[in-house]
């Protein structure tokens, strides 16, 4: 299992490769256009992402302290023993699937080098005149 937040920082430092700019900044320009742009699409995805891991790593606390080996474990108890695990697993199953899509977005997307801030200068052609055509009779 990997460590809290580590695919999630793994997953933000790809964002900001790409786009060349901390995720601050990214996370202020995608809340500009939050439904028409590839960027606000990624930002959200992460956040999502950064939510289950998050979730993941208070259930995982949160089974720890109810299954104490110190502690009673009666009928009440194991129910809130399951109902934490249902919920751990919920949050693996949710943490993987947006790290597929994630990666698999970040995969298509590659890092456009920037224009020379020079031009080179361009030699026009003079245009060269289509030739008229010719109709020839033949008898």
């Amino acid at each position: 299992m990997p460590e809290p937040r580590a695919t999630a920082q793994t997953i933000a430092e790809r964002i900001e490769d790409l786009y060349a700019r901390p995720l601050a900044d990214l996370e202020a320009l995608a809340a500009t256009h939050p439904d028409a742009s590839m960027l606000a699409a990624l930002i959200t995805g992460l956040t999502d992402l950064q939510f289950a891991e998050r979730n993941i790593a208070f259930q995982r606390q949160r089974l720890l302290q109810l299954a104490d080996p110190e502690r009673e474990i009666g009928s009440f108890a194991a129910g809130h023993i399951r109902d934490c695990a249902r919920r751990l697993s919920e949050s693996v199953a949710t943490r993987d699937a947006h790290t597929k899509t994630l990666s698999g977005v970040l995969a298509g997307l590659h890092r456009v080098p920037a224009p020379d801030p020079k031009p080179e200068p361009t030699v026009s052609a003079a245009p060269v005149p289509t030739p008229a055509r010719a109709i020839a009779r033949t008898r």
